[in-house]
């Protein structure tokens, strides 16, 4: 029966193409998700306030943020930058407690 119907078929062989999803690295592609980038931007915020201002729960904050960024990576993401973030995140922790050894306060603690 569908032998008798190729002959009439309204479809046109030559305008069908395939689906293709889009590239990995189109900004907007669906099941990209930023939060390995929104991480990543904040655990430099962090370390650098953490660093500037001796802070010591920026610095905690900031390795905290590393590490979600790394487990939230993909294979084709900036390893580069990835591990610039971590490490300057370490070595703000590193750094704040070598100025000062004395165990952290919370910053609610004081209120």
């Amino acid at each position: 029966m569908q032998t008798a119907n190729h002959s009439s078929d309204p479809k046109r062989a030559d305008k069908i193409t395939r689906y293709k999803p889009p590239a990995q690295g189109t900004p907007g592609a669906p099941g990209e998700d930023p939060t390995t980038d929104y991480m990543n931007v904040l655990g430099m915020i962090f370390s650098m306030c953490g660093l500037m201002m001796r802070l010591k729960w920026c610095a905690w904050v900031a390795l905290y943020c590393s590490c979600i960024s790394f487990a939230n990576a993909r294979v084709n993401d900036d390893t580069k930058q990835m591990l610039s973030s971590f490490m300057l995140s370490i070595s703000a922790v590193v750094m704040s407690y070598l100025q000062n050894p004395q165990p952290m306060t919370p910053p609610w603690s004081n209120i």
